[in-house]
């Protein structure tokens, strides 16, 4: 069984669907191994991180607050971003989908390079937003070449790999897998990685900078993702841990930043809440190590050209639905895969999506479509653990019930006739809706329980397609007497 893969360049769904992706995942021990390990400590971090903050639920319901508001009055608050990003020297770009944004962002590369400009080159700092509309193949189609400098998403471009986590992108992989990619790939990208590499931290963390460095000094433009953006006063913000982003977000001359609209918050003083919740909620850390702040452009400070491309590709559909719009609330920390039971055995390229996880459970077949990830929906315990340490409280298991309901519907639709499983439904339907028809029902389960030769008030099978269900369980007979006529026998006694 496979998802429906004939998609618009939404998100990019994997070929096999996530029952089948799942199976071959959960028999890879090394990469239970991996997820486990990472998961357990990420969680550990964040508990200890969070359970300083004495009024934590107090912060997650106004970060929920300022999102839902954000939502309600979404157009409003881009318009002011848009005003305010001009004011400063910036310009804004609005993209309706995939194409159309990847058509921009190479429209401005090529412009930056100048006509003279035989190789383009861009450096790039975490983005989800690029990785949801493929921009790297897009790029690479058009002959450009993206380095990826966050030093995760190196490990996954040099291995040829693709992301499993949104925060820790190649936490499939152990120490001993990166050094190999290292070794053998580092070369073909620019400069080597060592002769002695060793599996140490901080040795492959020391190949990587020297391996970016070059690109930084080099490179004319940079494209970067937005963790938020103030409509207020036009100021974009980035944080990251490795000060890759602050090397992306200084140096070159042209910055591009692609965000989805739902991005925005509507002060610049709303960040304070969220600058609290994402550190301890992703990295367990109290603050960011690097927290960018820019508005439009500073002359002789920074890049001189800023170009903001602010991506629908399919949110406003999602802003439609008034339960599933919960999920443009988040803020991707990844909380939630890292206390998803399923999340921890499969890992995240079962989810075949950019956005893996609980989260990707219910983000993915609203922007790819419920027909494209039918099985999304259903990859959950509907524990609640996710609901639990999302700091902006999106309610994960009402949503993923709310898709499974919408994937059965699509599913019947797509049906030229209804399945034998519809078939009784419908008919129980009429049954339970009618009393008259409810008291005939009753008699006659009561004779064909009699006739079934019932024993100690059970059926031990039962005929035809219902013995799938009596040859695992048994199945209680019918009581000879229903409550309602046993009701009307009684009722002048009582």
């Amino acid at each position: 069984m496979t998802e429906d893969t004939d998609h618009d360049g939404r998100v990019w769904l994997g070929a096999p669907a996530f029952p089948e992706a799942a199976r071959t995942a959960l028999a890879d021990t090394r990469l239970r191994h991996n997820l486990r390990h990472a998961t357990t400590t990420i969680r550990a971090k964040r508990l200890d991180a969070t359970g300083e903050v004495p009024l934590w639920e107090e912060l997650r319901e106004a970060g929920a607050a300022i999102k839902r508001r954000s939502a309600r009055h979404l157009a409003t608050y881009l318009e002011q971003l848009e005003a305010g990003v001009t004011a400063a020297g910036g310009t804004v770009h609005w993209a309706a989908d995939a194409a159309d944004a990847n058509r921009i962002v190479e429209g401005i590369v090529r412009a930056a390079g100048g006509p003279d400009t035989e190789r383009h080159e861009v450096v790039k700092v975490k983005s989800m937003a690029t990785q949801e509309i493929g921009l790297n193949e897009a790029l690479a189609a058009a002959g450009i070449t993206a380095y990826e400098t966050d030093l995760a998403e190196l490990i996954v471009q040099l291995g040829e790999d693709r992301p499993s986590h949104i925060l820790v992108p190649a936490i499939h992989r152990n120490r001993a897998e990166i050094r190999q990619i290292f070794a053998e790939r580092m070369g073909e990208w620019g400069r080597a990685a060592p002769d002695d590499l060793t599996d140490d931290p901080k040795a492959l963390a020391e190949a990587a900078r020297l391996h970016l460095r070059e690109k930084f000094l080099t490179t004319r433009v940079a494209i970067s993702g937005a963790n938020f953006a103030a409509a207020d006063t036009g100021t974009i913000a980035v944080v990251e841990s490795e000060g890759n982003g602050r090397m992306c977000l200084t140096l070159p001359e042209t910055l591009i930043t692609v965000m989805g609209i739902e991005k925005v918050v509507p002060t610049f003083t709303d960040l304070e809440v969220f600058l609290q919740l994402l550190p301890r909620s992703s990295t367990g850390e109290r603050m960011n190590p690097y927290t960018s702040l820019w508005t439009g452009v500073t002359p002789g400070d920074g890049p001189q050209d800023f170009h903001l491309i602010l991506l629908d590709n399919g949110r406003t559909d999602v802003l439609k639905d008034t339960v599933g719009r919960q999920a443009l609330a988040c803020i991707r920390c990844s909380a939630c895969l890292n206390v998803c039971p399923v999340y921890e055995r499969t890992g995240g390229h079962a989810y075949g999506s950019v956005y893996p996880g609980p989260i990707g459970a219910v983000l993915t077949p609203q922007l790819a479509g419920v027909r494209r990830a039918a099985s999304l929906p259903f990859a959950s315990t509907l524990c609640g653990a996710c609901y639990e340490a999302c700091p902006v409280k999106i309610d994960i298991p009402e949503v993923l019930v709310h898709l499974r309901a919408k994937a059965v519907e699509a599913k019947h639709d797509d049906r030229a006739l209804p399945t034998p499983e519809a078939l009784v439904m419908k008919a129980a339907s009429t049954v339970l809706d009618s009393p008259a028809l409810l008291a005939v029902a009753q008699r006659a389960g009561a004779a064909g329980g009699r006739l079934l030769g019932g024993r100690g008030g059970r059926i031990r099978r039962l005929p035809g397609p219902l013995g799938g269900w009596s040859a695992t369980r048994d199945a209680p007979a019918p009581p000879r007497e229903s409550f309602r006529t046993w009701w009307r026998t009684h009722r002048e006694e009582r």
